[in-house]
């Protein structure tokens, strides 16, 4: 009878064996019980399956400081190490901005389009600054004006690169739209909208002609289209016909591509009366050109 409550119960074991057990509780390197493995046991062959490896469970066997806690892989933030040993969150980016093109020919309102954009900006509470090329001086260089005569003050710009420097780097900090009007006139358009969009979070508000009078890519225009977040074709009204316009046709004899003028110079045609259009100052061109010509004999 005493010899098994002897076996049951672990205090009747001798004193000795109580000790080993004790160790290996407190520390398994002392187990005399635990088989030796090799530092290399951390996976082991599973008996059920010799070709899989299984993970050995055992907390006697792994220190706390060696167990894995997936909770220190899954913060939402990049964390970095500061010098002094704490940890801070990395700063997040700047907002991307935005850059919106309005193109059409002369007299389709994209000055006023602009406007509209700006002023509702400005409503919502947001600093607006507006650009337009000091080439265009119709009326005045201050402003810029719609031909229904609406306004608003600008910058009057010979290119866009100095516009941050003029403006003044904290006033520009502090800028959430740009508005640039006439844009066929800058020729470090594509530069200036991708810098202010992309690195500095604006919004970028873009109105010109995307073609000129001979229906051929004017300026830089064409160029941000890439870049932009939306594009806008606005039309004008045929000045013969009252059709939808989507050409500018010029009036007057002159080649040279830059010529900046209002009514007296560009009307708004279709493309019927642009083709016709053209042909007809075509043959005037030519009767001028003869009526020279006839005009240098007579004198001779």
């Amino acid at each position: 009878m005493l010899r098994v409550r002897k076996a049951l119960n672990p205090y009747f074991l001798p004193s000795q064996t109580r000790l080993c057990r004790m160790k290996s509780i407190l520390n398994p390197k002392f187990s005399a019980f635990a088989p030796k493995t090799s530092p290399f046991a951390l996976f082991s062959l599973s008996p059920q399956s010799p070709t899989k490896f299984s993970f050995r469970n055992n907390p006697l066997q792994f220190p706390n400081h060696l167990r894995l806690n997936p909770t220190h892989f899954s913060s939402i933030h990049f964390i970095s190490a500061t010098l002094n040993g704490t940890f801070q969150t990395e700063p997040s980016p700047p907002p991307s901005g935005e850059i919106h093109v309005i193109v059409g020919p002369m007299f389709a309102g994209k000055t006023t389009s602009l406007l509209r954009r700006i002023q509702s900006e400005t409503a919502n509470g947001r600093n607006v600054a507006i650009i337009k090329s000091s080439k265009d001086t119709r009326y005045g260089l201050d402003s810029i004006v719609t031909h229904d005569g609406e306004k608003l003050p600008c910058w009057a710009l010979p290119n866009l690169s100095s516009f941050k420097q003029k403006f003044g780097v904290d006033a520009y900090e502090r800028l959430d739209v740009i508005g640039i009007d006439e844009a066929q006139f800058f020729e470090d358009l594509y530069e200036f909208c991708r810098e202010a969009a992309d690195h500095d979070g604006k919004t970028v508000i873009v109105a010109g002609l995307d073609g000129n009078y001979l229906r051929r890519s004017f300026g830089s225009v064409l160029d941000i289209i890439p870049l932009a977040d939306s594009v806008t074709k606005l039309t004008a009204r045929c000045e013969i016909c009252g059709k939808r316009a989507f050409f500018t046709l010029r009036k007057t004899q002159e080649t040279q591509i830059e010529l900046i003028g209002g009514v007296d110079v560009y009307m708004p045609v279709c493309r019927q009366h642009y083709v016709s259009g053209q042909v007809a100052m075509e043959a005037a061109r030519l009767v001028l050109e003869s009526k020279k010509v006839e005009c240098g004999t007579i004198h001779k």
